[in-house]
Formats: structure tokens, C-alpha cells, sequence
């Protein structure tokens, strides 16, 4: 497949390092030289690419961001009206004080919120502030958590810690040798890695960074114990909730499983696809704030609280958590059923609302790229993920499941011929971070 997105993807990679502004974006990680890679419009749970074409969306939905659905009506009321009350100007917002009254309403534990625009310097600023809170250093995690200097740090002592943490292959070109040490990462549900850390480095930890769950849930007693860990080493404990909330629940999935951080970190779901990201945390760690400089112009601006606000609200009274639950696990259940009826070695993970399943073959990856190739003349941008949002309705699930068990009769054919690459139209997708020529 070629069109205008491709062409426009070559021209990019002329003019932007990388051609794209986020890795997971990046049209090699779908279906290289073939991925349509830009939209001239999307809704509800429907993308059109620039030529015009319709697809459903099956896989990410905006990286996760869009919980309520692409351009929901109601949000988007909120943010016109925030865009024509004038987004920005010398005083500030009321609607960031009404969102921190919501968002300590959801999660009673915490006092006070500072606001960010993204997930990665959201993540920044909470470890600054345990920084400054604790006066030490270091910081035990374990997860992804963006691409920021601290996070980075882990590999200045070996290029592979971060392996393990979601995305393989990431450099720390750029990233200052002193930091080395200063981020060491242990394995989710591990307990013994973080006491090991906790030994190796007694009394220098400023905080243990974690998701409360994300492709697996924790086992009984694990958070229990990070939490107790970090409060016997006076430890700051964060919950990185960026992309965990707003998918079992209305707030953090922390508060499922009753473990009460010192912060906890949103995005990505918490304004539907429009940029705002929120630190909340108790008073008392929370006023070490100030003790730094955090401090930016467009942190101050109307239409991320606005649209925060509206999609909060509705997902709470919708009660969507529901929802997804239920078209999640369809999808699931779809997976498996048809990986089953076909001979396929499939294993599916991940919480309901947040699906993946992987291909269990020495060639995996090819053959992954293979069902992203076969699925998208039928209409569907598709990978091994399935983000779920409000918008996602039975009848896409049973279109989409249909398809795939098209694909997967195919790829089980070209399987036991040996035929997966030779049936590719392109290259294989990339697996983690490769630098583009």
C-alpha cells in the first residue's frame, strides 16, 4: 500500500529527525512502507488517512489518550467554549482549581496537585519533587516512564536495563554520564530486586517509581510490601498512573487495590486526547515544590483543564469503566477463540481495557507485521494491542474479530508452509528504538 501519508512520511523523515514526534507513532513500528501514518480526520473510533480512506481503529486509539473516543462531542463543547473564552492570557484559569478539587475528591489520600502538559515532564517534576523533599538522589522503578534524563540514566551503566522496561534498544546518548547510578531498575512483582536495591544502596533512595498494574497484575502482597519498603527508607513512593487510570476505574487503578502512594502521576486518558497531565500527592510531600523552581507558560493554559474536566465527568457518570471492561474482554475472548480454531500459538495479556497478545514463534515479529498487513484492506488499523475506548461499540468488535479470524487462517497457512516473509509487501516492523536513516 502507497498513498499520500507515505509519500508525506518520506518528505517527513527529511525534515524530522526520526519523522515522527513519538516513537510509538512511527509508521515502522506498524507495517513499514505501507502504514497510511497521517489522518485528515478522525470520530468516535473511525480514522480517515489523506486519501480519504476510512479505517476502525483496533489498536492504540491516540496512544491510549482517547478514552471517551476520537473528538467526543461533549468534550469538545468544553474546549470551544474554553478556546473562545480566550485559552491564555496574563491571569490565570479558574478551571485548574476545580480540577484539583476533583481530582483530590477521587483519590481522598492527596491534598494538593501541580499540572504538566505531557506524561513524560509530568513524570520529571514528581522526581523532582522527591527530590527535594528527601535531599537524596537516587530512584529504585520499575515500568516505562518516558524519555527524560533520569529515566535514561539507568542505561549510562549497562545499554540493555531498560530492556526489560517496555522499549529495548534505548540509548542515553545525550544524557549526562554523572547521572550513571542515579536510576536503578527492578522487574514488577519482584520484591526481592527492590530489597536488593534498597540493601546496595542504604538510605540514598529519593523514591520507588512504579505502574500500580499494567500488563499483569500484582501479586498478593507485593504493593504492600513497595509501599512499607519505601516508608521504612523514607522513600517517596509514585504510582505512575499515565497510562494504568482511567481504565478500571474512575481515577487511578491504585485505588483498587488499596495501596496509597505519596504521588501518583496522570495523563494521556485524562483529557481525551487533549494535552494535560496532573501530579497529585499528600500536602506534606507536595510542598517540597517550592523548595525548587517547576514552572512553565503553558501549564497555565485553559483548554487541557477544560477538556480534563468534561471527559472526567463524563466517563464518572457513563460509568465507563464498565464498558470497556466488557468490549475488552470480547475482544480478548476473540483473540484466543480464533487463535484456537486455527492452531495458532497465541498468548493474550494485559488488564481488559488495555488488551495485547503476542505471536509465539521464533519469527514473531514478522508475523505480527503480516496481520497488521492483512488487516488493513479490511478496513481496520490493527497490531497486537487493543486500547479500548467509550466508542468502541459490539458491532466493531464483531466486525474486527471476524476479520481476524480471517488473518489468522491465513497466517496459520503460511506458517506451516514456511511462507510468513515471502508474503510480506514490505519490511519486517521494528520491535523498540532503531534509529531511521
Amino acid at each position: 500500500m502507497s498513498g499520500n501519508g507515505q509519500a508525506l512520511y518520506q518528505k517527513a523523515k527529511t525534515l524530522i529527525p526520526g519523522g515522527t514526534q513519538l516513537l510509538s507513532k512511527r509508521p515502522e513500528m506498524f507495517l513499514p512502507d505501507q502504514w497510511p501514518a497521517y489522518y485528515s480526520k478522525a470520530k468516535g473510533v473511525a480514522v480517515w488517512d489523506m486519501d480519504g480512506k476510512k479505517y476502525i481503529d483496533m489498536s492504540y486509539m491516540g496512544v491510549g489518550s482517547c478514552i471517551l473516543g476520537y473528538a467526543d462531542a461533549e468534550v469538545n463543547k468544553a474546549v470551544k467554549k474554553a478556546v473562545d473564552a480566550g485559552s491564555m492570557n496574563t491571569l490565570n484559569c479558574p478551571e485548574e482549581v476545580e480540577l484539583a478539587d476533583l481530582l483530590c475528591e477521587l483519590h481522598p489520600w492527596a491534598q494538593m496537585v501541580r499540572y504538566a502538559r505531557t506524561g513524560g515532564e509530568a513524570m520529571s517534576i514528581a522526581i523532582r519533587i522527591a527530590r527535594a523533599k528527601t535531599k537524596k538522589d537516587k530512584v529504585a522503578f520499575c515500568g516505562y516512564h518516558g524519555w527524560r534524563d533520569w529515566y535514561l540514566a539507568a542505561n549510562l551503566g549497562q545499554s540493555d536495563a531498560l530492556d526489560g522496561h517496555l522499549l529495548p534498544g534505548l540509548e542515553p546518548d545525550g544524557v549526562p554520564r554523572i547521572l550513571k547510578g542515579t536510576s536503578i531498575p527492578f522487574h514488577y512483582n519482584k520484591i526481592e530486586e527492590l530489597k536488593a536495591i534498597v540493601k546496595q544502596n542504604k538510605g540514598e533512595l529519593a523514591a520507588i517509581v512504579m505502574e500500580p498494574t499494567r500488563g499483569q497484575p500484582p501479586e498478593p502482597g507485593f504493593l504492600e510490601e513497595v509501599r512499607q519498603i519505601a516508608t521504612e527508607n523514607k522513600a517517596i513512593m509514585i504510582f505512575d498512573e499515565i497510562s494504568s487510570a482511567f481504565r478500571l476505574n474512575c481515577g487511578g487503578a491504585h485505588i483498587l487495590y488499596k495501596v496509597v502512594p505519596d504521588m501518583a502521576v496522570f495523563s494521556k486518558a485524562m483529557a481525551n486526547g487533549y494535552p494535560m497531565a496532573a501530579i497529585i500527592g499528600t500536602s506534606d510531600v507536595m510542598q517540597a515544590a517550592q523548595e525548587s523552581f517547576i514552572s512553565s507558560t503553558f501549564w497555565t493554559e485553559k483548554i487541557g483543564p477544560a477538556a480534563a474536566l468534561s471527559t472526567i465527568r463524563k466517563y464518572r457518570r457513563c460509568k465507563a469503566e464498565q464498558h470497556l471492561d466488557v468490549i475488552g474482554k470480547m475482544v480478548q475472548e476473540g483473540w484466543q477463540a480464533a487463535a484456537n480454531r486455527h492452531g495458532l500459538k497465541v498468548s493474550v495479556s494485559g488488564m481488559h481495557p488495555l488488551s495485547h497478545f503476542e505471536f509465539n514463534y521464533p519469527n514473531g515479529q514478522a508475523v505480527r507485521t503480516l496481520f497488521t498487513q492483512e488487516m488493513l484492506p479490511k478496513g481496520f488499523l490493527a497490531n497486537n494491542a487493543f486500547y479500548v475506548s467509550y466508542a468502541h461499540q459490539p458491532k466493531h468488535v464483531d466486525k474486527y474479530l471476524k476479520a481476524v479470524d480471517e488473518v489468522f487462517e491465513l497466517i496459520a497457512g503460511a506458517i506451516k508452509k514456511n511462507e510468513v516473509e515471502k508474503l510480506l509487501k514490505g519490511p519486517v516492523a521494528h520491535a523498540g528504538f532503531y534509529r531511521l536513516a
